[in-house]
């Protein structure tokens, strides 16, 4: 019913920038809170940020100044802006969205979603 998919990941020198790009598609009613997770091999999946509906957001402590989330709810889309990386083990980065959407009799449901995640690596 919905689908959440990421863009924007690569190989980025330490002190460079990335900037992530997630869309949500499908019968959407509302798109309501939205988020970056990573996960890097060996560790649990944690939380970079969040934003809700309504524009505020909340960062991981070890990437407050260094990241921006924003999102564009026309497009049913967030962004992670990611400035002043520094090398660490390769992570896939995760969008996630908590969607009011629309069944085929227009019934609303509310479900949470993940993309199928974006890899970035920032190294020398």
């Amino acid at each position: 019913q919905v689908q959440l998919v990421e863009s924007g990941g690569g190989l980025v020198q330490p002190g460079g920038s990335l900037r992530l790009s997630c869309t949500a598609s499908g019968i959407i009613f509302r798109v309501n809170a939205m988020g970056w997770y990573r996960h890097a091999p060996g560790k649990e999946r944690e939380l970079v940020a969040t934003i809700s509906s309504g524009g505020s957001t909340n960062y991981a402590d070890s990437v407050k100044g260094r990241f921006t989330i924003s999102r564009d709810n026309a497009k049913n889309m967030v962004y992670l802006q990611m400035n002043s990386l520094q090398p660490e083990s390769p992570s896939v980065y995760y969008c996630n969205a908590d969607v009011t959407y629309l069944t085929e009799r227009y019934v609303r449901g509310t479900g949470d979603y993940w993309g199928q995640g974006t890899q970035v690596t920032v190294s020398s």
